[in-house]
């Protein structure tokens, strides 16, 4: 699992470009980090401050340019605005293992985009990062990201007991993977 941290892999689908989030973003990532629903399943509060996405992206150059992961801003190709973000994080290369997250605003939701833009960004970490196993972990109430993940092949392994402390309380999250070896990148 290995890339070079000073080429950002830009990956572009039918519809969308997935590339690097840059600070002129901010506004863009503030809007949807900022909408209580969008982040009602995100384990954190929504955004209050412009600021808050700034140092957002800051965190996101940070996981690239020390080789923990990559975190591409979802865009439609006629339209250069961030709508939401996909990212392996928590890279473990001995181990050849990642996690996977995914965002988007609610104005998106509904129309295959995240699901194209996850395609593309586990196409990527299968075929270029030689990762053999991407853990997604959803909360149970999730169900739309559990569904969409079991439809790019992800199995359901188990519950994580009290894996995350957020807002005072302790939450169970669903552990989903992917083997490389599961992966039909022709679908």
């Amino acid at each position: 699992m290995n890339y070079q941290s000073d080429i950002f892999p830009v990956l572009e689908t039918n519809r969308l470009l997935l590339r690097r989030i840059e600070k002129d973003d901010a506004h863009d990532i503030f809007t949807y980090l900022s909408d209580i629903e969008v982040m009602k399943h995100y384990g954190t509060k929504p955004f209050q401050t412009v600021d808050e996405a700034i140092k957002a992206i800051s965190k996101y150059e940070s996981l690239f340019n020390e080789n923990r992961g990559v975190r591409w801003g979802i865009t439609i190709k006629e339209d250069n605005k961030v709508i939401g973000s996909c990212a392996f994080h928590n890279m473990v290369s001995e181990h050849f293992r990642t996690d996977i997250s995914f965002v988007l605003s609610k104005d998106f939701w509904g129309r295959g985009i995240a699901q194209e833009a996850l395609k593309a960004v586990i196409k990527y970490g299968f075929e270029y990062l030689n990762i053999n196993r991407i853990e997604a972990v959803i909360e149970p109430s999730n169900v739309p990201s559990q569904k969409l993940v079991e439809r790019l092949g992800f199995s359901k392994e188990g519950v994580l007991r009290s894996y995350e402390y957020f807002d005072g309380k302790f939450d169970d999250l669903y552990m989903f993977s992917l083997l490389k070896s599961d992966f039909d990148s022709d679908e």
